[in-house]
């Protein structure tokens, strides 16, 4: 199945949380979208896995994604080597996305800039016609490289190259992100405390979103980084 984007994470809850709104939106217009969680999340303080792979299932409905999947690499000692390589170049190859969106650059869990490192050298590895990989059939794949690879903001306050409107799809990204339950504030839990799970933080995700678009002069946005020069046809194409 070709996706025009390909969302990775390094968590489960990763991506709703930084581009939620953009992928509603995306699939919306018809376009295929897919979500790769690079770990399961065991090492959480809340929930189990099992739990959390069900929560993603949910989450993953609700934006209305093609596909979903998690590559099981180890929570917390996410590596940007050969094997990790390797594997996320299988699934570009796969799914030939146009646009692959990643972890940020730099944040406060370790291993969002280490998933964002992995993903950008995955993508840029993965045109290279003489590393060779092979589908679950045991096909040999075509190189490819997607067009662009962005990256979404997460728990620290990037300044961001550029953001998408996503008026009228941040109550979409928010139910989203309330589908992964045993991370996020639940006054009725007896789970111990997190950064993640308070209240403040939950609110903190919609009042940024606002915030964005406030920006730009619409009610709502994502932002994000790119890693090169962007450019626009005509000044017209601008919001």
């Amino acid at each position: 199945m070709k996706l025009n984007i390909l969302a990775f994470g390094a968590h489960p809850d990763d991506v709703e949380l930084g581009c939620g709104g953009t992928l509603a939106k995306s699939v919306a217009e018809g376009k295929k979208v897919g979500i790769i969680d690079l770990t399961q999340g065991e090492m959480s303080t809340r929930g189990t896995v099992k739990l959390r792979a069900e929560e993603s299932q949910a989450a993953a409905k609700i934006l209305g994604v093609s596909i979903r999947e998690n590559l099981n690499f180890k929570d917390a000692f996410i590596v940007n080597d050969q094997a990790h390589q390797m594997e996320v170049i299988r699934i570009l190859r796969k799914y030939t996305p146009e646009v692959v969106l990643c972890n940020a650059i730099e944040d406060r869990h370790i291993d969002h800039a280490k998933a964002s490192d992995l993903v950008s050298h995955a993508s840029f590895l993965s045109g290279l016609q003489r590393i060779e990989t092979y589908d679950d059939q045991g096909a040999k794949q075509s190189a490819f490289r997607p067009k662009h690879v962005f990256h979404y903001i997460q728990w620290k306050e990037l300044t961001p190259d550029f953001v998408v409107d996503i008026s009228g799809f941040l109550d979409q990204k928010m139910e989203a992100i309330k589908a992964f339950k045993s991370q996020f504030y639940d006054k009725n839990t007896d789970a111990p405390p997190t950064p993640i799970s308070s209240l403040n933080f939950l609110e903190s995700i919609a009042s940024r979103a606002n915030n964005m678009g406030r920006l730009i002069y619409k009610d709502a946005a994502e932002g994000f980084t790119s890693e090169r020069l962007l450019a626009v046809e005509n000044f017209e194409s601008l919001l």
